[in-house]
């Protein structure tokens, strides 16, 4: 086996950089990938993640930041889709609450606008779209969600996000409530770049 493939994330979120991180060592491709942080990421204006969906915004930051680096960039969009609230948060996940909201804040206004839903209406799944890229030149999109009920209070301490008041039905537990491994296993963001990384196997 000759050296691992260098992926470089587009991410400024060193939460989400450690679960890809270890999903790329537990993956069944584990030794063939290793994920890098990308070095210039801060030299240039971030890019502006204005689009309607989770698949522009991961693709059009890919395709953005690929342009500072040789080598393949994969960059993620990723929220929390709330049917009754009309698919609120959605893309604006990280900016639920404002531009620049604390998690505290972001599941405050979660949880006052579910506090008249019950049953059905508490339902709720994590989307994640990974794009990668090669010098401006697209690659591929993958796609993954995971489904699940709002509670009414936060549980757990793992995770981060949405994670305290998302429970997963087939582990009766919130994603922060899970070991590392089981997030890793049953989350959107885990399958999303075990398909990616299989599509990128395919490639080379």
């Amino acid at each position: 086996m000759g050296a691992p493939v260098k992926l470089f994330v587009a991410s400024s979120n060193l939460g989400k950089v450690g679960e890809f991180r270890t999903l790329a060592e537990e993956s069944e491709f584990s030794g063939r990938f290793t994920v890098e942080t990308l070095p210039a990421f801060g030299s240039v204006p971030e890019f502006e993640e204005n689009y309607p969906t989770f698949a522009e915004n991961a693709a059009g930051k890919a395709l953005y930041y690929s342009q500072l680096q040789d080598g393949l960039i994969f960059a993620d969009d990723s929220g929390l889709v709330v049917p009754a609230l009309g698919g609120e948060p959605g893309v604006l996940s990280a900016r639920y609450a404002g531009p620049n909201s604390t998690n505290a804040e972001r599941l405050a206004k979660l949880l006052k606008a579910m506090e008249s839903k019950s049953g059905a209406e508490r339902s709720a799944h994590f989307v994640c779209v990974i794009a990668i890229a090669k010098q401006r030149r697209p690659l591929a999109v993958v796609s993954e969600r995971a489904d699940g009920e709002l509670l009414d209070a936060p549980r757990g301490t793992g995770g981060f996000g949405y994670d305290p008041v998302f429970r997963f039905p087939a582990c009766g537990k919130t994603f922060a409530e899970l070991s590392a491994a089981e997030k890793n296993r049953f989350s959107h963001r885990g399958k999303a770049f075990r398909r990616l990384l299989d599509c990128i196997s395919s490639m080379l």
